[in-house]
């Protein structure tokens, strides 16, 4: 009997960028609505299946409006454990993993830049999302 395999093409309408803080995500979430004048607020866990049938679930901040998106994930599980798991993990380094969508294309780029000027931040780097293996874990 032939066997027939289902693929799936996702459109990846997004955008990433690596967050290096030593904040909490809920005090690291006020510094950006403080910032940006947005409302980032509280969402359940994101639940990511991994191999081995193995579940995680990571934190996350979201304000949508009709035009723009902006999402800040913790790139570590609740449950952390040392070096096992990781949202996305071909940058296990970032602490957070910041989500922007919108129908501006400069929209990212100045979310960036004004993200940047928050003292408590040390890092902000762009991700390449057509490289990145993990991107499926953003699609929900």
């Amino acid at each position: 009997m032939k066997k027939s395999k289902l693929v799936i093409e996702y459109d990846f309408d997004f955008e990433l960028a690596g967050v290096i803080s030593t904040l909490k995500g809920y005090k690291l979430a006020w510094e950006i609505n403080q910032k940006l004048g947005v409302k980032l607020v509280r969402q359940p866990d994101l639940a990511v299946g991994f191999k081995n049938q193995e579940e995680r679930y990571f934190s996350f901040y979201a304000y949508e409006t009709r035009l723009n998106r902006l999402k800040l994930f913790k790139n570590k599980p609740v449950d952390y454990e040392t070096g096992k798991y990781f949202l996305v993990p071909e940058f296990p380094r970032f602490d957070f993993i910041l989500l922007t969508a919108s129908e501006d294309v400069n929209f990212t780029s100045m979310i960036l830049q004004a993200i940047k000027e928050i003292p408590s931040i040390e890092l902000v780097a762009p991700i390449a999302t057509e490289s990145l293996k993990s991107r499926s874990n953003f699609v929900f």
